[in-house]
């Protein structure tokens, strides 16, 4: 009788160690999304100011075209 509630409970930490690797692996992955999430509206606020201080979309380019000339 007491093998078999060290069987059990020798069962039940190992099942507990692998949904604790799991729920790190969600929260970790759920962290790298919300993070590219944020970047991407940063780098969309970006661009629209970028075009507006340019004065639109061609003077964007423009800017563009002369910062890589020089």
């Amino acid at each position: 009788m007491n093998s078999t509630h060290t069987i059990e409970q020798s069962n039940n930490q190992a099942k507990a160690r692998a949904n604790v690797g799991t729920e790190i692996s969600k929260v970790s992955i759920a962290a790298i999304a919300v993070s590219a999430g944020v970047i991407g509206c940063w780098a969309t606020a970006c661009l629209f100011a970028g075009t507006i201080s340019s004065g639109g979309p061609s003077g964007l380019v423009n800017h563009l075209v002369k910062a890589i000339i020089g």
